[in-house]
């Protein structure tokens, strides 16, 4: 534990940001994998509006600097791709 009062504070700090990148970053995965699951069930109505949730997800990870914009182009262009393939 630290004895200066600057660095408690941003441990604490340190702490809370950690909880809320987490916290993102787990609701990115379960938006992503709400629409895997809207494809293999052959929904294309629930896909298409989980790939819009999913969508905003992954820009408000690129803008908040969790992940590289390269990997949200790519998930996006994946998951764009299977619900396409709905027929």
């Amino acid at each position: 534990m630290p004895n200066i009062k600057s660095q408690k504070k941003r441990a604490m700090t340190n702490l809370k940001r950690n909880a809320i990148v987490s916290s993102e970053k787990s609701a990115l995965k379960t938006a992503i994998k709400n629409v895997r699951k809207a494809v293999e069930a052959q929904d294309k109505a629930a896909a298409v509006e989980a790939l819009n949730v999913a969508y905003t997800k992954l820009d408000q990870a690129v803008s908040s600097g969790i992940h590289h914009k390269n990997y949200a182009m790519r998930q996006k262009s994946r998951l764009s791709k299977a619900v396409n393939a709905l027929n």
